[in-house]
């Protein structure tokens, strides 16, 4: 083999597009090409404009374009395929560049600018091989008095900020976002992000702040010259057998790990103890997150029998997590990772800790609040309320691990609402003794009473390790005991590093475990989470818990995934004016600044005149968009099966549309369960609960009535007796929507029939 041959980002998203017959001719000349890169048959030759850049043969029809990187150590020759083009879209004025802020090479395909642009900035292509008919020419067109769409931006301030050289003069000259469109559809990354974010109304010190500040590299004089050195900068894909199975599956799996550069750097960075990141929907969070544990398992020594653990609260989302963590790391690295969620491993630990036959069955929490309604009867007492109760009991006295009555009468009861007395507290406290015997005596308890066990326990063993290690220090040290299975033997932490997703949903308990379960020390805990997406009742300051983030908290404001027009309509629903969220921190949390770089169609909103009609819409909806996506921009088939999803609000509602669909609509559909998708149909069919996490590429909420969505009458009932509680559940309502309508991608439809929701603003 002469040469070493890598793929550019852009190259590799073309060939997704392709057709598999062209994809197997690429295949093909990458081989010929890697064995002899001077072969007649690939009639390799430099373009005029930059002699740098290279085209050669695929077939009659298709040509590579390819940059020379370098030579190694070795002798062989270093190529980066940086465009895979029909031969009519190759012109001799296409370039690469090494850009003055990342340091990667870029290249831009200016045949996807309009003619009105390119002839307003004096820009013509020369076709490398000009047809045998009159040669493409760039159309001549009047001059224009319409304002620049860019006002304001002069051409260095668009160099300071990072745009690639070639694209400046052509972004001064749109006029619209269609031109901005076109002419960023085909532009590197960063100059892209600059660009919609200046036409999103961003000042030019956001721009720096947000985006050019956070991939910026020093770089040496050079640099414009040294490909060799910009290609060790520039993400790329070495051609070999994995790749080509990414490409023949197509690029949603591949977008689904895609990690932005502005990203890297909080996945690389060092930090002395917890570091938590936040974000809106879509800003790459949990992408973050599993690059992170691609990190931390990259830098583990051959040694360490310390796994890394990556948790989140739902065993769905888990599911996700394990699948697209598979496609980021190798099998070897793989092994040094529990992936598990937060409950599961919470039974874990009991089972380590008890003795056999005597563990307890674990109910939900509406088991539990049937048994407190017996208990309350029984004693006939009517000055608490139920629900009220229960929430007491799981958020102060479990959360905090309360073992006395002095530990209750003193304990916090932030966000709680109604304040309560001494003799109240003593009173809930009897009531709430008298409810736990019965759990006991039933042999049953709570997921929340087993994560408190289970904190327990990991306190226990943290403990015991900190007592041995201050027996070893000053001489007392015991002979070398491995650590057991049951737990009973500790020498060391359970985990070396522990990174949590979704991290506002977890419990008091559950951050008290994890805390236990991995030595204080330098990238101890990696935190990644959003409180305007907490759909469950559990509000956790990291602090009170023994986990300090100060000074390592960071928010990413970009979304990547969601349009602006969706996260227009999806802020609107968790409006700042009407509800406050907190930080995780003692702090409020916030989404100003959050912006998407995206563009697309806006949601469409159906009114529909029954519930039947509804389903009749939606079906021929789902009819269009399989459709869609079976055909794709080019006429190649594709699987829709991930990529289209239905969410409802409740479970009932997803029966009736599967039943619907598969009966009245022949489209076969998979439920979304705890353990994934269940089934193979072609719609992914679920509650709003078990969207979060996840993304489709097109997605349809269905049913977003009043009464619904919220359930009016319970936070009526709870605006009478607890204020607090109800704002609480308003707030959880406007989550869950809003969780639901940041799963999609591209494409939102909302439809309802009767009153629409109150959060929908129609």
């Amino acid at each position: 083999m002469t040469a070493r041959l890598s793929l550019y980002q852009k190259a590799e998203q073309e060939l997704y597009k392709l057709d598999r017959s062209v994809k197997a001719k690429f295949y093909d000349f990458c081989h010929l090409f890697r064995d002899n890169p001077d072969h007649p048959g690939l009639d390799l030759k430099p373009l005029m404009g930059d002699r740098r850049v290279f085209r050669a043969k695929i077939d009659q029809s298709y040509r590579a374009l390819l940059a020379k990187t370098g030579i190694d150590d070795r002798g062989q020759e270093n190529w980066l395929v940086i465009a895979v083009r029909h031969r009519k879209h190759v012109y001799e004025e296409l370039s690469v560049a090494v850009n003055r802020i990342t340091g990667e090479i870029e290249f831009v395909d200016l045949s996807v600018v309009g003619a009105s642009v390119l002839q307003r900035a004096g820009v013509t292509l020369t076709p490398a091989e000009p047809e045998s008919e009159t040669p493409r020419i760039t159309p001549s067109r009047p001059s224009t008095s319409v304002a620049p769409l860019l006002t304001g931006i002069t051409a260095q301030d668009l160099r300071g900020l990072g745009v690639t050289e070639q694209l400046i003069d052509l972004a001064l000259a749109v006029t619209d976002s269609g031109e901005l469109d076109q002419l960023v559809s085909g532009a590197p990354l960063l100059s892209k992000d600059i660009l919609y974010g200046l036409a999103a109304g961003m000042s030019m010190g956001e721009v720096r702040r947000e985006i050019t500040s956070q991939v910026e590299v020093e770089l040496g004089d050079d640099y414009a010259e040294n490909l060799s050195a910009a290609l060790a900068r520039t993400t790329v894909t070495t051609f070999d057998e994995d790749l080509k199975a990414a490409i023949e599956e197509g690029d949603f799996r591949a977008w689904k790990i895609f990690l932005h550069p502005s990203q890297a750097k909080l996945v690389r960075r060092h930090y002395n103890g917890p570091a938590r990141v936040s974000g809106g929907p879509g800003t790459g969070k949990t992408i973050v997150a599993l690059h992170r544990v691609k990190h931390l398992a990259e830098q583990l020594s051959p040694g360490s029998d310390k796994p890394i653990l990556l948790t989140t609260f739902t065993k769905n989302l888990t599911t996700d997590l394990r699948a697209r963590l598979a496609s980021l790391l190798e099998p070897e690295l793989l092994a040094r990772v529990e992936i598990t969620h937060i409950d599961q491993l919470a039974a874990r630990v009991l089972s380590e800790n008890v003795g056999v036959g005597v563990g307890r069955q674990r109910v939900f929490d509406t088991v539990a609040l049937g048994v407190l309604r017996q208990v309350l009867a029984e004693v006939d007492d009517q000055r608490w309320d139920a629900e009220f109760l229960l929430e007491e009991w799981d958020q102060v006295v479990l959360g905090q691990s309360l073992n006395t009555r002095k530990a209750y009468f003193d304990a916090r009861r932030a966000g709680r609402g109604r304040s309560l007395t001494r003799p109240e507290r003593n009173q809930i406290w009897k009531l709430l003794e008298q409810f736990t015997v019965r759990l006991d005596k039933e042999g049953i308890e709570t997921w929340g009473q087993a994560a408190e066990r289970a904190a327990r326990f990991a306190m226990e063993r943290a403990a015991k390790i900190e007592a041995r290690r201050d027996n070893e220090a000053v001489g007392g040290a015991e002979a070398a005991q491995p650590d057991d299975s049951s737990g009973r033997c500790y020498r060391s932490h359970r985990y070396r590093h522990v990174v949590v997703d979704e991290a506002q949903d977890l419990r008091a308990a559950h951050w008290t475990m994890l805390r236990a379960m991995v030595p204080k020390s330098p990238n101890d805990l990696f935190i990644a989470g959003d409180t305007h997406q907490r759909i469950y009742d559990h509000q956790v300051t990291l602090g009170t818990v023994g986990i300090n983030i100060r000074g390592r908290s960071s928010r990413l404001t970009l979304s990547y995934r969601t349009t602006r027009e969706i996260l227009a309509r999806a802020i609107g629903v968790v409006d700042p004016q009407k509800v406050s969220y907190d930080n995780l921190d003692d702090g409020a949390d916030t989404l100003e600044g959050y912006r998407s770089v995206l563009h697309g169609p806006a949601p469409e909103l159906v009114a529909c005149s029954s519930w039947e009609d509804e389903l009749t819409q939606l079906a021929a909806a789902l009819t269009s968009w399989r459709t869609e996506i079976s055909t794709g921009d080019n006429g190649i088939r594709r699987d829709p099966r991930g990529n289209v999803a239905v969410c409802v609000a409740d479970r009932d509602m997803v029966g009736q549309v599967m039943r619907y669909l598969a009966t009245q609509a022949e489209i076969s559909c998979a439920e979304l369960t705890k353990d994934g998708p269940k089934g193979d149909g072609e719609v992914h069919v679920g509650t709003m609960h078990r969207f979060k996490g996840l993304e489709y590429q097109k997605l349809a909420i269905v049913g977003v009535c009043d009464g619904v969505i919220p359930r009016t009458a319970v936070i009526e009932r709870y605006r009478k007796e607890d204020q607090q509680r109800s704002a609480r559940e308003e707030r959880k309502a406007r989550s869950l929507l809003f969780v639901a309508a940041t799963r999609a991608r591209d494409t939102l439809r909302i439809s309802w029939h009767g009153t629409p929701s109150p959060y929908l603003s129609v």
